[in-house]
């Protein structure tokens, strides 16, 4: 390797090599590096677009960064498959293969026994969202709105409509109270997320409940069963499920920023999804 070094994920030694055609960021393949008994998944990238100003530059473009952060996902997802990956944050890179040991050494006992807390465990993502109710969505252009036959009658309306939007909101807590805690005492582990914005996630509806449960590979079939049995129990209401996702709620870091700059040795951080999509995240 002659690049930059782009680091998705630190794990144990592979049982099987990675998948030939598997690709990362920039279109390179993903290799593993191994040090001290760990391994870290790393792919070269051209300075051009990963040096520090360049970076800078391109975390602003929000197209670049989507494309980046999709083949991120995508070398993680891969090794979620085979393993227990503890991701890094995205556009975590460093100058040369010897930046990366150092950068395993300086977490090694960290490292190692989130690995054995989370072996055998993976992330699932579930969320609640009210359904827009039917005066919020357009009416067809054949059908001319109607209008209220007085001031006291559109004052009445407002007033149920305000009194329905109340109830249907108290519903939606009651049942997603219900379904985390129910979700919660079967997970090994679980987080409370904030509500997604729709303005800012462009998913429609209300979020109600947004949560993250760890579970065990053996449990996981049991686990979306019980998701699928409150689907429909709250007509209104959309329950969604996404995973099995690398658990990255559960690694104990909270990282607010990208990668460090290239060529200082500060140990990247495990990365947690945000949008995620969760990390988009499968169903």
């Amino acid at each position: 390797m002659s690049g930059l070094r782009y680091v998705y994920a630190v794990c144990r030694p592979l049982e099987a090599p990675l998948q030939v055609q598997l690709t990362g960021v920039a279109g390179a393949p993903a290799k593993p590096l191994h040090h001290h008994g760990l391994v870290a998944v790393v792919s070269e990238v051209p300075e051009r677009d990963f040096a520090e100003e360049p970076l800078r530059a391109h975390l602003e473009d929000l197209d670049w960064l989507a494309a980046t952060a999709r083949a991120h996902q995508g070398v993680v997802d891969a090794l979620t498959v085979v393993t227990t990956p503890l991701p890094l944050r995205l556009a975590t890179v460093f100058r040369d293969d010897s930046g990366v040991r150092s950068m395993i050494e300086a977490r090694e006992d960290h490292f190692r026994a989130t690995l054995d807390r989370l072996e055998g465990r993976v992330e699932w993502g579930v969320k609640v969202y009210m359904e827009p109710e039917r005066s919020e969505q357009p009416a067809p252009a054949a059908q001319p709105v109607p209008k209220a036959a007085s001031g006291r009658e559109y004052l009445r309306q407002r007033r149920q409509q305000t009194r329905a939007s109340e109830d249907m909101w108290q519903k939606a807590e009651t049942f997603a109270t219900r379904l985390h805690g129910k979700l919660a005492a079967f997970a090994e582990d679980s987080r409370l997320h904030t509500p997604q914005n729709p303005a800012l996630s462009g998913v429609e509806g209300r979020n109600v409940l947004n949560a993250s449960y760890l579970v065990t590979r053996r449990a996981s079939e049991k686990f979306v069963e019980l998701v699928d049995r409150a689907k429909d129990d709250v007509p209104g209401l959309r329950v969604e499920l996404t995973g099995p996702w690398a658990t990255y709620s559960f690694t104990g870091e909270t990282p607010e920023e990208p990668g460090e700059p290239v060529g200082q040795d500060v140990p990247g951080e495990p990365e947690k999804p945000g949008a995620r999509e969760e990390p988009g995240k499968k169903a």
